[in-house]
């Protein structure tokens, strides 16, 4: 049975990055860690936005733009993005920058097979994989879990939990019908059907583009529902004739659960398995970057996994968000218009990073529908008071 100090179950955008990081502040060349995971991350299998004013991953950065579109079914708006660029990132991109620097460090291991049990022993812990039929383990000093395991969440009552779910379509058209510099971030003007659904669409020609179905709410589609719509959408852009390069789908946990709470002393859970995404957006690579960062850094001074958390009034912002659109889950392009009919994108953006002072989040929240979060506001206090209780 082999030990290390540290073992990564899953190998995802979390565990690659603080890897990463770990390797960068070169402060654990002298600790050896292991990834697990039975995808081997060689395909392109996602793609990661994000705004940054700053160069961010600039080395893998296929496209960027400066402006986007916002639209519901009475106006669209260009935003400014500045200082802002919204950037995307390919995965396959980002898994060849960290392996290739990984590789380079004898020791960091990886094996690829699928992580079926892991537990805190004592002063050590233990994980098992399923290696071509037959059991194997190993032992280390620290888990970091990345593999989300969702009937926690599932089995309460205290917290919402919806997903954002869509399915992407990459294509090429014969017509020159997209906007290379420009972005459309969210297009409501699609039916929501009670639900909050949008288009989001990334053009990297004028022939070629990402083209998403998305939705937050509790329930998933058919399949067929979600191509359904991208062709409508594909329609009524004019576009008659077009190739359909490359596919995405998925499906990104949006709550404001204590996942902490499951931490150990030694067992810390990351990604989406530690509430890593922007609950009430379900971005994931730019709060990735920061938590990432921030877990390095504790773990040159500290060695209990519990004390790593924060519950601050970015929390409990999107605790109300989520409350609204659990409750109310047609309400989604109400809220949004409202904040991005009027209001500065780069300040909306700031306050979604989590980067605003209280006089600018306010600025912000006076922009949503007030009754409907004064209702949540109401309902959220009755809530934490029968739970206490």
């Amino acid at each position: 049975m082999k030990h290390y100090n540290y073992i990564f179950t899953g190998s995802g955008l979390s565990a690659l990055m603080t890897v990463y990081e770990m390797v960068l502040s070169r402060k654990f060349e002298d600790k050896t860690i292991l990834l697990i995971d039975e995808n081997s991350k060689k395909t392109n299998d996602r793609t990661w936005c994000f705004w940054d004013e700053n160069n961010l991953y600039h080395d893998i950065v296929s496209k960027k733009w400066s402006t986007a579109l916002f639209a519901d079914k009475n106006i669209t708006r260009e935003l400014i993005l500045e200082p802002y660029q919204y950037k995307m990132v390919k995965g396959l991109d980002f898994y060849t920058l960290v392996f290739d620097e990984l590789s380079k460090h004898s020791n960091i291991h990886f094996v690829n097979q699928k992580v079926i049990d892991f537990q805190e022993l004592g002063n050590h812990c233990v994980v098992k994989t399923d290696s071509e039929g037959s059991e194997e383990s190993f032992t280390c000093n620290q888990i970091f879990n990345s593999i989300f395991i969702p009937e926690p969440i599932k089995n309460q009552a205290k917290y919402p939990f919806l997903h954002q779910h869509f399915i992407g379509w990459f294509i090429k058209s014969k017509e020159a019908v997209f906007n290379p510099d420009c972005a459309t971030f969210m297009d409501f003007s699609v039916e929501q059907k009670g639900n909050t659904r949008f288009m989001y669409v990334l053009p990297t020609s004028e022939n070629e583009a990402l083209i998403e179905y998305t939705l937050f709410s509790k329930d998933l589609l058919p399949k067929e529902e979600y191509e359904t719509e991208i062709k409508n959408y594909i329609e009524k852009l004019g576009i008659t004739n077009y190739e359909l390069r490359e596919k995405e789908q998925g499906n990104i946990p949006m709550t404001s659960y204590e996942f902490w709470k499951h931490n150990t002393k030694n067992i810390i859970n990351i990604g989406s398995a530690g509430g890593w995404t922007k609950a009430s957006t379900g971005y994931t690579f730019k709060n990735t970057t920061k938590k990432s960062k921030s877990l390095v850094q504790f773990l040159q001074t500290e060695t209990d996994f519990r004390k790593f958390h924060k519950k601050d009034k970015f929390w409990f912002y999107d605790l109300l968000f989520l409350d609204v659109l659990n409750r109310r889950n047609d309400l989604g392009a109400e809220v949004f218009s409202a904040l991005f009919k009027k209001g500065k994108p780069s300040l909306i953006f700031r306050f979604l990073d989590e980067e605003t002072s209280l006089w600018e989040d306010l600025q912000v929240i006076w922009k949503c529908p007030t009754g409907v979060f004064m209702k949540a506001l109401f309902h959220r206090i009755i809530n934490f008071k029968m739970f206490d209780n």
